[in-house]
This record gives structure tokens, C-alpha cells and sequence, in this order.
């Protein structure tokens, strides 16, 4: 092991300790991933900021794409420490304007993201961010969303992957590189 990837490991493990885990929420079973608690610590959420922009730092991206609520606040950050815009993925009926929506399945259910039809242009690179990725449902409806609105996605960044629910593997299959800063066993 090299001695910068060293560093990088050692900074994954502390931030990867900045996660609050809460078990049986929302529901018995469940051990919820708290991003709230890294996002606390000023040195943890900017490191994880500056590690999540880091692999597209090079790459052209027109605009990050952040899904509510947790990815505004990543997705806001990383679009500004890339230089580009950002566009708010919202749950049905919260944006003021014409909508674009997907729906996509819910364990119980669906449920609606929106995204204003003037949001993208055609061609656009975009990055998709969200907290957590757990079964893909709501990234797979961002990258279809986006893609019918006509941009380009260049990939999926997480703070958190739950490999074991297969979300990651989903989104890969539909051709959209995904990259997260740690795994958590378990769901």
C-alpha cells in the first residue's frame, strides 16, 4: 500500500465513524446509516465533500443533480467544489414550476421525484448525488428522469452503499458508474 492511499483509508475509517447507526428505524430490522452526525463535523463534512468530487474533478460535468433532501446538501457542495450547477430532484409537488416525473417502486408502494422540464439541457453532463444507496429505487428513477430530460449521466456518487440490498449493482447495470465512500453490512 502506497503511503497516500494509507491516508486516504485512514480519513475513510474516521468518517466512516461520523455515521450515526440507529437500529430498528424506520421499522424492526432496519439499522439506519445517520449522515446528519458527519455532517456535523465540519472537517468530516468537508473531507467527505472533497473525497465524493474528487473522481469527476477532471471529468466535464455540466451540473449535479442532488435527490431530497440529504443529496441537496451534498449535491450542493460538490456541484461547488466542481464549478458547476446543481438541480434539486424533489418528491412530487414541492417545485413551483412545470415538472418532468418518474415514478419508481417503494417497498409498499410508489412514490414521484420531479424535476423542473427546464432543468436540462440537451447533452448535458450530469452527476447524480444522494446520502445513501440501499435498493437503487430512487437513483434509478434520477438517472431515468435525467435521461429523458436529455442530458448525459457521468455517474453516481454516495457517501453510503448497503452492498447487500444491490442498489450499486442495479445502477451499474444500467450503465452508470457509481461511486460511494463506504459500505456498511447489513441494511
Amino acid at each position: 500500500m502506497k503511503r497516500g492511499e494509507f491516508v486516504v483509508e485512514v480519513i475513510l475509517s474516521e468518517l466512516k465513524s461520523l455515521v450515526r447507526a440507529i437500529p430498528d428505524y424506520p421499522k424492526p430490522g432496519i439499522m439506519f446509516r445517520d449522515v446528519t452526525t458527519l455532517f456535523a463535523d465540519a472537517q468530516g463534512f468537508k473531507a467527505a465533500i472533497a473525497q465524493i468530487a474528487e473522481p469527476y474533478r477532471t471529468q466535464p460535468i455540466d451540473a449535479v443533480a442532488g435527490i431530497e433532501a440529504r443529496g441537496f446538501i451534498l449535491g450542493g457542495a460538490i456541484a461547488d467544489r466542481l464549478g458547476c450547477g446543481f438541480i434539486p430532484i424533489r418528491k412530487k409537488g414541492k417545485l413551483p414550476w412545470k415538472t418532468i416525473s418518474q415514478d419508481y417502486e417503494l417497498e409498499y408502494g410508489t412514490d414521484t421525484i420531479e424535476i423542473h422540464e427546464d432543468a436540462v439541457s440537451e447533452g448535458e453532463r450530469i452527476l447524480i448525488v444522494d446520502d445513501l444507496i440501499a435498493t437503487g429505487g430512487t437513483a434509478e428513477a434520477a438517472v431515468k428522469i435525467i435521461t429523458r430530460a436529455g442530458g448525459v449521466i457521468e455517474g453516481a456518487a454516495f457517501v453510503i452503499d448497503l452492498p447487500e440490498l444491490g442498489g450499486r449493482a442495479k445502477i451499474e447495470a444500467m450503465g452508470v458508474a457509481c461511486t460511494a465512500l463506504m459500505a456498511f453490512e447489513g441494511h
